[in-house]
């Protein structure tokens, strides 16, 4: 294995509603892929639906991961990154224009940083963060269509962008619990976006592809035309409701319910071959149960077909579904149950493959990672190399050093941008409050905040809990 005591490290932490899982890994600079140099792998039991409702259980199980990557490893750091998912992440259109300022009306790269600084001001509820920012097109001059504006003249540069946002409380209570656990928050990524740099080719992106990340709380999406991410979306339904269906109709526990679905499990009553008796051990002593996997089946392809119908009405309502080439990547636990490929594609009546990792270097832990259950973890690390190797795709996510890296916006540093801005126009105003008052202002606006940030996290968590 090539040494990785001069090279880089990066820490990976899927942050999940059924697990947690870390990955140590480094780059493999031949190869141009990741070397998987540790795995750890935490039951999650802190979190819904992709929100942390348990601080102090999801920081428990975040250290437990972790230990276990570092003592496989030998590797330790400090800095993670993070993804994020959850019924909470909403997106939307937004355009924006500008002037182009340059002496030879030559659009610059610090002419692009301006108009998505521009876009990162859009407004917003108090409610809410901006994750990402996704570049669409540009518009020069009236001249639609322009993938990279850099290098052409022009006086006006228009953008359609994709904006991605997320419940502040939601991503704050991300923040706290990785902090709680001992480590710093170097990036905050969109969970289909990370999984989409393990599963998915520059090809497929570029012709038109469909990712959908099955999750144990949600059903991620994300869709790519032209190496552009142009759409995404969340459904609240992921893997564990199949579970609690199972559950529910054997009148077993949640955990033996989890069992049977993985060692019993199909979602396709057409491809199954052998109508086996299975046997449920009875609770408490009890006499034991007996159901046919036919019956099994038939209850989680219900609950399968109704997750694919509902992003299949995704599709159609982002208005590419006929504009994927490629068809559909399925990645994500849940994807592991058999037949669920062929379920898919008789509903979705689009090609289906099955997404499993890639890029990885057969110098580490490559079998052991080559699972749809780590597309999110691998592609997390990838995500955190994207600049690393020469030929790396960059085009996804618009990187702004201003703010932050690759989209994501820094509140801290755009509200001290925006409170210089703000004190510097009242000063030449001569409009600028004293000290005392700014105070006093700055208290009553905290508890005002801290007030409805607590309204919020009791509505979301009692409309969580409301759905089951």
């Amino acid at each position: 294995m090539e040494s990785t005591k001069n090279l880089p490290i990066k820490l990976a932490l899927d942050i999940g509603t059924t697990k947690i899982c870390a990955i140590i890994t480094a780059p493999d600079i031949k190869n141009k892929s990741i070397q998987v140099l540790g795995i750890g792998i935490a039951e999650s039991e802190g979190l819904n639906r992709g929100v942390v409702v348990n601080i102090d259980r999801t920081v428990k199980a975040i250290k437990k991961a972790v230990e276990k990557a570092e003592q496989q490893s030998g590797l330790t750091t400090k800095k993670v990154i993070v993804g994020i998912a959850g019924d909470h992440i909403q997106s939307s259109q937004s355009h924006h224009i500008i002037s182009v300022s340059h002496p030879q009306k030559e659009i610059t790269k610090e002419e692009v940083d301006r108009l998505i600084y521009e876009a990162s001001h859009i407004p917003i509820s108090l409610e809410r963060k901006i994750l990402h920012l996704f570049p669409q097109e540009y518009i020069i001059d009236g001249q639609d269509g322009v993938i990279d504006p850099i290098g052409m003249s022009g006086v006006r540069m228009e953008a359609k962008i994709h904006v991605v946002t997320g419940m502040a409380t939601a991503i704050d209570n991300i923040y706290k619990c990785v902090q709680r656990a001992g480590f710093e928050v170097e990036d905050l990524i969109l969970e289909p976006l990370a999984s989409s740099y393990a599963v998915l080719n520059d090809d497929e992106k570029e012709v038109g592809v469909a990712l959908i990340d099955i999750g144990g709380g949600t059903t991620d999406i994300a869709i790519f035309i032209d190496n552009i991410i142009k759409h995404t979306d969340v459904i609240a339904l992921g893997g564990n409701i199949l579970t609690d269906d199972v559950r529910r109709v054997l009148n077993i526990v949640k955990s033996e319910g989890e069992r049977i679905k993985r060692e019993y499990g199909h979602c396709y009553i057409n491809n199954l071959h052998k109508d086996d008796i299975l046997q449920i051990p009875g609770i408490a002593g009890r006499s034991p149960k007996e159901i046919r996997r036919s019956d099994l089946t038939m209850v989680l392809q219900a609950r399968m077909t109704e997750i694919f119908s509902f992003v299949n009405t995704a599709l159609i309502n982002s208005g590419y579904k006929d504009k994927l080439g490629a068809g559909v990547v399925i990645t994500g636990g849940t994807t592991l149950l058999p037949g669920i490929d062929d379920l898919a594609m008789e509903i979705l009546q689009l090609p289906v493959k099955m997404g499993i990792p890639n890029k990885i270097s057969s110098q580490g832990l490559a079998p052991e990672v080559e699972n749809p259950i780590f597309a999110t973890g691998v592609g997390l690390a990838l995500y955190g190399f994207r600049n690393y190797f020469d030929d790396d795709n960059t085009t996804l996510v618009f990187t702004n050093e201003s703010t932050k890296k690759d989209g994501l916006i820094n509140d801290k540093q755009d509200s001290q941008t925006k409170e210089s801005d703000v004190q510097q126009s009242q000063i030449e105003e001569g409009t600028q409050e004293q000290p005392e008052q700014v105070k006093e202002k700055e208290a009553k606006l905290k508890k005002e905040q801290k007030e409805k940030s607590n309204k919020n996290i009791i509505k979301e968590i009692k409309k969580i809990f409301d759905q089951f």
